[in-house]
């Protein structure tokens, strides 16, 4: 089998789901809002998954979350629970079981950046296909990565990281230089977890401002643009991000 992109995906659970965008979202806009991410990531999944060797899967928590994935997402993405104690135990569980299912590659992608270009997906799993042991990494903004491609299961890379820290890139980059391992870099991309990135990303899909003026184009993020539309308009959102009220829906 090719290369397996399993996104590392949180059941839409209120008070318990992208809680660092609390406020200036409601817990329920929260959640609702991960759903939107998770489903605009499916697509862009399917959607590289087209055009490449690749398989769609979702790396889901909390344990017994399976109605939720089966009943939001395409039937098409496979589901492997994988509920750990920690990041990086997660981590490492998903990209072990996929490896020893057969896959000849392993990208673990994060679910908070719905607008990540398909073209980078597909650059991952081309890098894996050549021979050779190496690992991808795309780098996110915040100094943590938004995919790590993997074609043997390298522990190290996955224990005693600084998880939600600036040092998680600088400290992978390090453990596959002791281990003597070639990294394949992506470009950098933006994670959808505080209010800074939230407002870079409504500039991106609701003001059509691009968060890259070069190089690949954006997804259209279609579920997450319609959703923050309904947000900006029919809840007090717009104020409390210091906007003004849209004067129409965004299609």
């Amino acid at each position: 089998m090719g290369c397996a992109i399993a996104v590392m995906a949180k059941a839409s659970i209120a008070g318990r789901t992208k809680t660092r965008l609390v406020p200036p979202l409601s817990w329920e806009e929260a959640a609702g809002l991960n759903t939107a991410f998770l489903r605009d990531v499916a697509e862009n999944v399917l959607s590289a998954a087209a055009l490449a060797d690749i398989t769609g899967w979702m790396a889901y928590a909390p344990a017994g979350s399976e109605a939720f994935f089966r009943a939001h997402l395409p039937a098409s993405i496979g589901l492997l629970e994988t509920a750990k104690p920690d990041l990086g135990a997660c981590l490492l569980h998903a990209a072990s079981s996929l490896l020893d299912a057969g896959h000849s590659a392993v990208c673990l992608l994060n679910s908070d950046s719905p607008t990540l270009p398909v073209d980078h997906l597909i650059a991952a799993a081309t890098a894996l296909a050549a021979p050779g042991d190496r690992v991808v990494l795309g780098p996110s903004t915040d100094g943590g990565y938004y995919l790590i491609g993997i074609k043997q299961t390298h522990r190290a890379l996955f224990e005693n990281v600084d998880w939600s820290t600036e040092r998680v890139f600088s400290q992978t980059l390090a453990r596959c230089a002791e281990a003597n391992l070639p990294v394949f870099e992506l470009p950098a991309w933006y994670d959808v977890d505080d209010p800074e990135a939230l407002l870079v990303l409504i500039a991106e899909v609701i003001d059509a401002k691009p968060f890259r003026s070069f190089g690949s184009e954006a997804t259209a993020a279609t579920q997450t643009r319609r959703y923050l539309s309904a947000l900006l308009e029919g809840a007090d959102l717009a104020p409390r991000l210091g906007r003004a009220q849209p004067s129409s829906r965004v299609a």
